[in-house]
């Protein structure tokens, strides 16, 4: 998939765990592994925004597009 998701690097940056997010965003561990892991196809908006209220970021610091060729 040509979208990369930076759930880690963002989670590492602010020294918390994917257990913490999940409580504090209300979306399950598996589904945030999923999104992680770059296997998720799609993803809510109000997913999207409950993470970057709680990360306190753009979706753009969460998410990125590489172009397929630029692999």
């Amino acid at each position: 998939m040509s979208v990369q998701v930076h759930l880690d690097r963002l989670l590492a940056e602010r020294g918390m765990t994917l257990i913490e997010l999940s409580e504090r965003v209300g979306v399950t561990v598996v589904n945030l592994s999923i999104l992680k892991n770059g296997r998720a196809r799609a993803i809510r908006f109000s997913t999207l925004t409950a993470l970057c209220e709680v990360l306190q970021c753009q979706p753009g610091d969460l998410l990125s597009h590489v172009p397929e060729r630029a692999r």
